[in-house]
């Protein structure tokens, strides 16, 4: 098989990281370096700013790596928007998504590879430990023993953290990438992965191969929603999106249940971080 570009990844493996940012140039710095530091070495790293006013940029190119590519940007304050470049960017068959206050483990990337490669599919996720800024472990995220998460698993709760997640970029762009419409705010991910459940399933990962960073302030939320306003906005994205199609009836008659439920105001918070920990 071809190889592409000087570290001798198989085209067919080729893996383009995107990593969003405002304002973590120290963070950002350590989450580029543990890609780098990949076993399974990555095709670039595409750092998708979002007009950041630090040295973040210097940092990067400081760095001397041609796999480290600056993708510069307005300040939008969406996660979903920087990302979505990047996705568009990106040259590699696959797609790993990492925060830039998070870090992997050296050999995140190849045990998923050889994870999906084993369960068929074409997405993958993983478990995580979760770090205070003070270095502190507060243990791993789930306690999950399946080794696969579909619909089933993930309507009811977001069971996957987005810099876990190992994607083929058809998969991303068939199911229309994040949604940026400003009422999936910190919800973006969340509605990826529910679309991506009409084209694949993802094979999880229990070993905690990310350094999930614990901060109050580390992650966006979703401001003043309540639960059932979450639900709603997140399941309304998903029978809109072009991949509702691909789901079977039943399974599109179990998504219109929950609809039903979050606008009666019933349902319980369906992000990892607040259902999980």
């Amino acid at each position: 098989m071809s190889t592409n570009g000087p570290y001798g990844t198989k085209a067919a493996e080729t893996v383009s990281v995107v990593i969003p940012t405002f304002d973590r140039a120290f963070m950002l710095e350590r989450a580029v370096l543990s890609c780098l530091a990949q076993t399974n070495p990555v095709h670039e790293v595409l750092v998708c700013d979002d007009g950041s006013t630090d040295d973040s940029h210097a940092r990067m190119a400081a760095l001397g790596d041609p796999r480290v590519k600056w993708l510069p940007g307005p300040h939008v304050g969406r996660p979903a928007v920087p990302r979505n470049r990047g996705v568009e960017a990106a040259t590699g068959k696959w797609i790993a998504f990492l925060d830039s206050d998070d870090a992997w483990l050296p050999e995140k990337l190849a045990l998923q590879m050889e994870h999906m490669s084993l369960v068929g599919t074409d997405a993958s996720c993983t478990n995580a430990v979760r770090i205070r800024p003070t270095g502190e472990s507060l243990g791993v995220y789930f306690t999950d023993a399946s080794t696969t998460f579909g619909l089933k698993e993930l309507l009811p709760v977001n069971r996957v953290i987005c810099s876990s997640v190992l994607v083929k970029r058809s998969r991303l762009l068939q199911a229309g990438g994040f949604p940026e419409a400003p009422e999936l705010k910190a919800l973006e991910d969340y509605a990826l992965w529910l679309r991506l459940c009409a084209l694949t399933s993802f094979a999880y990962c229990a070993e905690p191969l990310v350094l999930y960073n614990d901060a109050p302030a580390a992650s966006l939320r979703s401001g003043s929603m309540s639960v059932a306003a979450q639900r709603d906005a997140v399941l309304s994205d998903l029978r809109k999106a072009n991949a509702y199609a691909a789901f079977p009836r039943a399974q599109r008659c179990a998504i219109t249940r929950q609809l039903r439920r979050a606008r009666r105001g019933s349902g319980r918070p369906i992000t990892h971080w607040l259902f999980l920990r």
